[in-house]
């Protein structure tokens, strides 16, 4: 079968090859046809190195497809339901999911370390446990989550990852109330979420901070009341809130730099929301006086922070409702064959989400 494949960390265009095997079928396990999956900027991050993952590897862990063969013991499923790819399953059982914090179980990290895939040359790796840019992948039961047959696959794939994060993160971490400032560092496919999460709360000022004009301008579409360059966020502060800060700043760009500029454009008291995956090497600094000082809140927000099948199914109710537009994060389609013209179009920030159609 086909799959697009990165043979060692640090390069930056994969390999469509046509001999890769999914592998590791048997009990508890699924089959899965993948029929569509998002570029998530997370994949990029694994390819460079910023983001731990061993290789070779299949990036890829935002998808959607049908089920074509289920494993010993899985009585939840059957051959042709249609399923999200799930890459932080919860076990149910560890601590975290015993507290009621699914989004921390390591379940799905413990996937990261074995491969699901093969190739004449040996054992290639899924990214995150999972590695949807491919035709078929073999994951545990619980990453394969049933969706309503109106949800088309291109729209599921977007709601494994980047939309619950995003919306997640305004709804379930930052809770946030209505009448409130919000500024968004990063306004790609998740900023975007955060966004839509944000307008969702009735946020009355949400304003999108990114480099890229495209992206501010569709970031106005979904819901940002103002759309500005990074150099304007001062003057933006400053206008909007008098020079306090924020209520709440979401940095969805995973790097220590914005995180200090999210940090100071807030307001005392007020959240700072970290949403983006840097690296562990990247490190933010504060001193202890501000710290105690300012009284702000940092909370980082791990896969939309709350329960993850809940989130789901209130994004596609959501959806339905006509609440939140996730069509129209998706600007750009292409077949698996132009998978590294997906990838120049999320470094570019042309795209705010690629549909990869297999």
């Amino acid at each position: 079968m086909r799959a697009a494949v990165l043979h060692e960390i640090g390069q930056d265009k994969l390999e469509v090859l046509d001999d890769v095997e999914a592998v590791g079928f048997g009990p508890g396990k699924v089959r899965i046809r993948v029929r569509a999956t998002g570029l998530c900027h997370s994949d990029l991050s694994a390819m460079g190195g910023v983001l731990p993952q061993p290789a070779p590897f299949v990036p890829g862990h935002e998808g959607a497809g049908e089920i074509l063969e289920v494993g010993e013991g899985v009585s939840h499923l059957k051959a042709g339901d249609r399923v999200v790819v799930c890459w932080l399953p919860a076990c149910g059982a560890c601590p975290a999911c015993k507290r009621g914090q699914t989004e921390l179980c390591l379940a799905g990290f413990m996937n990261a370390g074995t491969p699901n895939f093969k190739r004449p040359g040996g054992d290639v790796f899924g990214f995150a446990g999972t590695g949807t840019f491919t035709e078929e992948v073999v994951v545990d039961a619980g990453c394969a989550v049933p969706i309503p047959d109106d949800v088309p696959f291109d729209i599921a794939a977007l709601i494994g990852c980047g939309v619950t994060t995003g919306l997640g993160a305004a709804l379930n971490t930052a809770d946030l109330d209505a009448g409130s400032s919000v500024a968004v560092i990063g306004c790609g496919g998740v900023g975007i979420s955060v966004i839509q999460g944000a307008r969702l709360r009735g946020a009355a000022e949400i304003v999108a901070v990114d480099p890229i004009a495209a992206r501010r301008e569709s970031a106005l579409r979904f819901g940002a009341t103002r759309a500005i360059a990074p150099d304007e966020l001062p003057d933006a502060k400053q206008r909007i809130t008098a020079g306090e800060g924020f209520d709440h700043v979401f940095e969805v760009v995973g790097k220590s730099a914005t995180a200090r500029t999210a940090y100071d454009n807030t307001r005392r008291g007020g959240t700072l929301v970290v949403v983006g995956a840097g690296a562990m090497d990247d490190f933010l600094q504060l001193n202890m006086f501000e710290l105690f000082f300012d009284e702000k809140r940092i909370l980082p927000s791990m896969y939309g922070g709350g329960d993850v099948l809940r989130s789901y199914e209130r994004t596609i109710a959501l959806w339905r409702a006509g609440r939140i537009d996730l069509a129209g994060l998706i600007t750009h389609r292409v077949p698996l064959a132009d998978i590294n013209e997906a990838l120049d179009q999320m470094r570019t920030g042309t795209a705010l989400r690629t549909c990869i159609e297999l």
